[in-house]
This record gives C-alpha cells, structure tokens and sequence, in this order.
C-alpha cells in the first residue's frame, strides 16, 4: 500500500511532530475524512486544537481538505483503504510514530450501493460490508493499543438507516446495523479506558462538501424541509457539533451509547 502524508505547511515533519508535542495538542484520525460528513469534522477538530489526519482513499479529496484547512493547524492526509488490514495497521503504526500517540478515532468513511437484492452481486454486497463495518472494526482493532494509552474516545458513523429503510438498501441498511451493534460492543470490552459512542445521522445534505470536480449547490424542495419536525435538512456540521460533544471528557459517563441527528424524522409517523 501507497502511503501519502501531505503536510500543509510544508514544514519537516519532525519538527511538526515536536511543535505538536510542545502545544500539547491531541490527535484524531478521521476515517473518510476527505468529503461529506467527514471534512465537516475535520474542521471541527481542528478549530478544537487538534492535529487532524485525514485518512480517505481518495487521494484528491483528501488533499484538498488538507489545502482548505491548513490555516487552522496541523492536519495531514494519509492515504488508506479501511477494507485492507496491512493498510490500517500501517497507517495507525505511522500516525503513533509521527505524532507520538492517538486520542480520537473517528470511523466515518463508507459507500452505499443500492439496487434490488436480487441484483445486487456478492462482490457489491461484501465491499459495502467491508468498508462500512469490517473498517471500523479493523480501525478500532489495531487503534485500541494507543486510545487505552490515552484513554481516548472512538466515534463511529452509523446511520439512521440502521433502524428503518427504504427499499433496496439491504447491504448499507446492514452494515449500519452492525455499527450500532459493534459501538456497545467495544464499549463494553475496551471501558473503562476508552469511550465508545456512534451517531446515526438522517438527510444530510453534503452536495457543497464534496471535493471541488464533484460539488453541486444543494438541492432541497419546501417540502423535503417542512417533512421534517425540525423544519430542515441537515447540515454536515449537525454531525460534527455532536462529535464535538463525545470526545470532550467532561461528557466522559456516555459510551456505548447512539445518538440519532435526523431532525425528528425516526419518531415521525407517516401513513400514505
């Protein structure tokens, strides 16, 4: 596997590691972190003071986000594909050694692909489980070493897609499920030296957080907003508010826990 670091302040990366050191910062490892949801909480992160590394397997996405916020601090891109074991153990082994620990692991990266069932081929349905699920469990895996360190905090992406669907969203719908499912898990094996929570966001509109050759203005009727109790869509910064409040340790009695960020639409009943 190819190994990218981009430093945005084209600084040694020794003396990036040392500066880091000095300014007591923390360090997060956001999965998926190019795009979407992802570069929402990158930036929240860094405006917390932290050194962020944007872990994407897209390299253009990744170095973008690495460009945009480079004024905000220390963040870099490596590049990984969370489906492959090597690759997840090397990165984390290289953030440890650059930065000198972990404290924040956040597993946001995932792709969908909806089609019937019956069409839907096994290749297709293991790549989704692959990067949606078994990612985030080989994160936390080879992660969980250096957040018990630091007693640190993981916060996984599921979706509100865990709980109830539409139709042929069987493969996302599933590895979503088994995110809320392994968030309690590790809870449970990894407390009390590492927390472990999981957000399960509705609508999110990222049309407008997406790399630059793939950004379009968002598109939102009156009523995709007014079907909504909270009177919107969401925003990537919905996400990224409550990522905020998880890995503050004055909230350090919450883990194991899932929160839903959908503007009130899993407790709206609807009849056709």
């Amino acid at each position: 596997m190819t190994l990218i670091v981009e430093n945005v302040k084209q600084e040694n990366k020794q003396e990036k590691t040392e500066e880091s050191k000095l300014t007591g910062q923390k360090v997060a490892l956001v999965t998926g972190g190019g795009q979407g949801i992802g570069r929402a909480i990158v930036q929240k992160l860094l405006l917390l003071h932290y050194s962020v590394v944007v872990a994407d397997i897209d390299k253009e996405a990744g170095a973008e986000t690495v460009a945009l916020y480079q004024s905000l601090g220390n963040v870099f891109y490596f590049s990984m594909d969370v489906r492959e074991e090597a690759g997840v153990k090397d990165v984390i082994d290289k953030v440890v050694e650059v930065f000198g620990g972990l404290d924040v692991l956040v597993n946001d990266a995932a792709i969908g692909i909806f089609k019937p069932m019956t069409e839907l081929t096994l290749d297709e349905w293991n790549s989704v489980i692959g990067t949606n699920l078994t990612g985030p469990f080989l994160c936390a895996k080879y992660a969980t070493p250096h957040l018990k360190a630091s007693h640190g905090v993981i916060v996984n992406i599921a979706s509100t897609r865990a709980f109830q669907s539409e139709p042929n969203t069987e493969a996302y719908s599933a590895s979503k499920g088994g995110i809320v499912s392994l968030t309690h898990a590790l809870a449970i094996s990894l407390g009390p030296d590492v927390r472990v929570n999981c957000i399960s966001p509705g609508w999110i509109e990222v049309s407008d957080w997406k790399k630059a050759s793939a950004t379009k203005p968002p598109s939102q009727s009156d009523a995709d907003k007014r079907q909504h109790p909270a009177g919107r869509v969401g925003i990537p910064d919905d996400i990224a508010n409550l990522v905020e409040f998880l890995v503050n340790p004055a909230n350090s009695f919450i883990t194991g826990a899932n929160f839903f960020v959908d503007g009130g639409m899993t407790r709206k009943m609807i009849y056709v």
